[in-house]
């Protein structure tokens, strides 16, 4: 009986043992939460200042900088897996808010930051942005004035410069040329006297959008006041792009100079519904005409997003940058197209065409778009400029709260046959109409949340490959989203397939891009 009790001890000893092997022990990290942080109090159990991870083994640790020190706000585990290299806790800044983060991955790690001079720096750098900024107006201006001057010089010069280049052409007509050879494309100016304008179509933070008349059809005229230029220029440049035509994206009919000169005109093709945020609040749609919207958005932005050599013309890939529902267009069809291109980016390969990369810091990158469709990644400032694929990932986080924002209107989608519910934009539920910068970085990047999917969803039989396509296109991990091509070749799925149980189709049609 002794022997036979000693062999059952002996049993429960070895599987105990070979339990506590192949389970991985649970992180340890140190724990501390203000009022705002109390979320992650659901991602381990609490003892005192430390926390035993359940779903991780990342610690993570936010400090803000008061009086050039930083000072823990919120240490806990982190709420959902992601990848932490780190053994100690590295600070990372977020340039916007004067705040730092740390993810590592050893017990009680995120207790104390690695505070080093490079980030004392950027953290006083970020403080005196704005007097750079002045400073660099100030220089701009000298710039001008000196320029100015030689350029009475060369005038005076003129027959100097004329005798030495009578018969060749200069080294840097040469080089223009050569920068612009991309380039196979008409003059697209128009004369303004062709154009007249009716009645304001909607005010924006840099152009008025005019419903107006050229050639006796009705078009749209964005008018750029002349302290505008500079925006106007940026656009023009996007639109005029060889290969530029598509259906996803609105029709470019030319530019042109009111004869006062204190304007500029970018004369585009009517879309009769207006924007995509106007034409959900006033318009019921069903799951086709969700599908044809989202479709359509889909396939402008891989549009947008591709690169292509036909003959001799190149159109480079573009990130849009400010992806909303203010600047998606509705046809009369019900398709939506592309517009609003100021804060985009000809994302150019090669020497000799400027790259986003050589005119944006992570400072002023915050300042792009509209701030509640901002990718995790732009709210923090955490962007690699050189990297170009990062702006597209950006773009394809837009594009799934623009999905989002469709489908929650669908009139097919309402539970127990109740009407759709009213259009609302992305975290106007959770945050209100009217967002800050810090609530969204704590609720897209801290929390790691997205806008609320309805659990009556699951019983769709379309309702899980929504989901997935949601998922997979606003992950936190810009490199884990899906290509906007990859987007639109899943709706393309659900197009040949909506009458039968979407359930049943593979939604690994495309995977992530790397």
């Amino acid at each position: 009986m002794i022997l036979q009790q000693l062999l059952t001890l002996a049993v429960e000893c070895i599987l105990i043992s070979v339990s506590s092997q192949s389970s991985p022990q649970q992180r340890r990290c140190a724990y501390h939460v203000t009022d705002k942080g109390d979320v992650y109090t659901t991602a381990g159990n609490v003892s005192g200042s430390v926390q035993l991870c359940k779903n991780t083994q990342c610690c993570v640790g936010y400090y803000v900088v008061i009086d050039g020190r930083p000072k823990a706000d919120v240490l806990a585990c982190d709420k959902v897996e992601k990848r932490c290299t780190d053994t100690t806790c590295k600070a990372q800044v977020f340039r916007n808010v004067r705040t730092f983060k740390c993810v590592c991955n050893t017990d009680l790690c995120n207790s104390n930051i690695t505070w080093s001079q490079n980030a004392r720096d950027e953290s006083q750098h970020a403080s005196s942005y704005y007097k750079d900024e002045t400073m660099t107006t100030a220089l701009i201006s000298i710039g001008i004035l000196l320029a100015l001057g030689l350029l009475i010089v060369a005038i005076q010069s003129r027959n100097f410069f004329t005798v030495k280049n009578k018969n060749s052409r200069s080294l840097d007509t040469y080089d223009f040329s050569l920068l612009r050879s991309h380039r196979k494309k008409e003059p697209s100016d128009i004369d303004a006297t062709d154009v007249e304008l009716q009645q304001v179509l909607c005010r924006g933070n840099f152009a008025t959008v005019w419903l107006g008349t050229h050639q006796e059809s009705r078009v749209a005229v964005k008018v750029f006041p002349a302290s505008c230029k500079r925006k106007f220029t940026a656009e023009k440049e996007i639109y005029e792009l060889p290969l530029m035509r598509h259906g996803g994206i609105v029709h470019f009919l030319g530019t042109a100079r009111k004869p006062c000169g204190d304007s500029w005109l970018i004369v585009l093709q009517l879309a009769e519904n207006g924007s995509l945020r106007t034409f959900l609040r006033e318009n019921s749609v069903d799951w086709t005409s969700s599908l044809k919207l989202c479709l359509s958005l889909s396939q402008g932005l891989a549009y947008l997003h591709s690169d292509l050599h036909r003959h001799d013309a190149h159109k480079p890939p573009v990130a849009h940058g400010d992806l909303s529902s203010s600047n998606v267009l509705v046809r009369a069809d019900g398709a939506c197209v592309l517009c609003d291109f100021g804060c985009s980016a000809i994302l150019h390969s090669f020497s000799g065409c400027h790259r986003q990369s050589d005119t944006t810091s992570p400072l002023n990158l915050i300042q792009w778009g509209t701030l509640r469709y901002m990718s995790p990644e732009l709210l923090e400032g955490s962007v690699d400029l050189h990297n170009k694929w990062y702006l597209m990932h950006a773009d394809v986080y837009s594009l799934a709260l623009l999905l989002w924002e469709i489908w929650m209107c669908c009139s097919d989608f309402s539970h127990g046959g109740d009407a759709p519910p009213r259009h609302q934009l992305p975290y106007e539920s959770e945050l209100g109409a009217n967002v800050s910068i810090e609530s969204l970085i704590l609720r897209v990047c801290h929390m790691g949340m997205r806008p609320y999917i309805p659990q009556h969803w699951e019983a769709l039989s379309q309702g899980s490959a929504l989901e997935e396509i949601l998922t997979d296109s606003w992950d936190s991990e810009p490199d884990a989203r899906l290509s906007a091509q990859c987007v639109a070749d899943r709706l393309v799925s659900l197009q040949s397939y909506h009458n039968v149980p979407v359930k049943h189709l593979k939604a690994s049609i495309c995977v992530a891009t790397a």
